[in-house]
This record gives structure tokens, C-alpha cells and sequence, in this order.
């Protein structure tokens, strides 16, 4: 697996589209935490966190991951790599791998640089929850949605109803509310965990509220993994 990660790492940094997938979010959380008093609705300041997670995690994690694997299917890398001895897991992990770290640091220094300069979020453990939840369904999400995106070009338009999606949905919830229409905002990707986010942030949630809000956001992790192994391909549709 680590020998894949790190083949995986070089060939990331090479390549100028997943690179601006990187960039893009690190540029949109600068104006998110620079002008973080304009976007403060019902979700206070825990719903700029949840536009810094979601932007890295819609466009840093899940769209690089798809775009990734749909371009190694493409070139018959994923064929030739289950010709080795990895197994099909450590392959998927190798390949995913530095997406992913490269995702988490990128969003703890951004929340971090935003608790610095608007204040330390109020449960800090529920937030680090919260995030671990929204970047697992993700990418459960990204595996799905590559096993029916054909091309790294083919990816630009399969990934975009989710990654504009979640944040949509965190934007929703960040500005009204769940006063109206809770269950249907919190059913939806990304709503669930927006929640989580924006209570940890502001004041804290009680245990079995932010059970209860987790379970959305884990159930379409079982969603996800099931469309993955049920769509994903090694090899390119013929």
C-alpha cells in the first residue's frame, strides 16, 4: 500500500487539475474566514466551519479521488496493479492515501487559522467527529461516483451535482436553519454533518443529539459502499 501512496503523491503534485482542486479550496477558505462576519446566519460561526470542511472535503477529497481513479482506469494502471500482490483494498487505499491526508491537514490548518483569528470552537472533539464523518462519506461518495465516471475529463461533470451539492445543502442549514424542515435537511449529504459542525462550533451538542446526528451521515457511507462495489470497474468500459 505505502508504495503505491507514494507513487500516488509524486503523480499528484505533477498534475495541474487535481493540483487547482487543491488550490481552489485553500483560495475560497481565505474569503470565507477574511469575510467570515457576511456569511454568519442561524448557524453563527460554526457555519463558516462547515463551509471550510465541506469545501475542502467536496472538492480537495471527493473530487480528486474521482478524477484520480478514473484517470488510472483509464490508462490501465488499476489493471496492471492487480496483477502485483496487493489486494484489491490496499490498492484502493494506496491510491487514496495522499488525497486524503493532503485533505485532512488542509482543512486542520484552515480551521485552525479560522479558531485563531474568531475563537476556539466550543467541543473540539465533536468537531474533529463531525469532520471524520462528513470526509468518510465522501469518500464512500468518490468511490461510487468513479465507478461510473469514465474519464478524468468525464469526472469534471460527475462530480459536480455533489461537490456543489453539500455545500448547497451546508449553506441551506447554515443561513435558515433546521426550524423547517429538519429531517429533509438532515437526510440530504452533508446536512446531517453541517449540523454537527455548527453545534460543536457554537456551543456543544448533547451526546444523544449528536448520535442521533450521525447516523445520516453514516448511512450513506453503507449507501456509497454498496453503489462502489456495485458500479466500480479495474478496467475501462468497452
Amino acid at each position: 500500500m505505502l508504495p503505491i501512496a507514494y507513487s500516488e503523491l509524486i503523480q499528484v503534485f505533477r498534475n495541474r487539475s487535481v493540483l487547482m482542486n487543491v488550490v481552489v479550496p485553500a483560495t475560497a477558505a481565505a474569503f470565507f474566514i477574511y469575510s467570515r462576519d457576511t456569511f454568519v446566519g442561524d448557524g453563527g460561526l460554526g457555519y463558516v466551519g462547515a463551509l471550510l470542511v465541506f469545501t475542502v472535503g467536496a472538492f480537495t477529497l471527493y473530487a480528486t479521488i474521482v478524477t484520480t481513479l478514473a484517470a488510472r482506469r483509464q490508462t490501465l494502471f488499476l489493471k496492471r496493479l492487480r496483477s502485483t500482490a496487493a489486494s484489491d483494498p490496499a490498492i484502493l487505499a494506496g491510491l487514496v492515501l495522499p488525497v486524503g491526508v493532503t485533505s485532512v491537514l488542509q482543512v486542520a490548518v484552515m480551521l485552525g487559522v479560522f479558531a485563531a483569528v474568531s475563537g476556539r470552537p466550543a467541543d473540539v472533539a465533536l468537531l474533529v467527529v463531525a469532520v471524520v464523518a462528513a470526509f468518510l462519506m465522501l469518500l464512500a461518495l468518490a468511490l461510487a461516483t468513479a465507478g461510473v465516471t469514465s474519464s478524468p475529463e468525464q469526472a469534471q461533470v460527475t462530480t459536480l451535482p455533489l461537490s456543489l451539492g453539500t455545500i448547497a445543502v451546508a449553506s441551506w442549514i447554515g443561513i435558515a436553519g433546521t426550524e423547517s424542515l429538519p429531517w429533509v435537511k438532515r437526510l440530504l449529504p452533508g446536512g446531517s454533518a453541517t449540523e454537527l459542525v455548527i453545534g460543536a462550533w457554537n456551543g456543544g451538542l448533547p451526546l444523544t443529539d449528536a448520535l442521533l446526528l450521525l447516523l445520516p451521515t453514516l448511512g450513506w457511507v453503507v449507501v456509497a459502499v454498496a453503489l462502489a462495489a456495485r458500479y466500480f470497474r479495474w478496467e475501462p468500459r468497452r
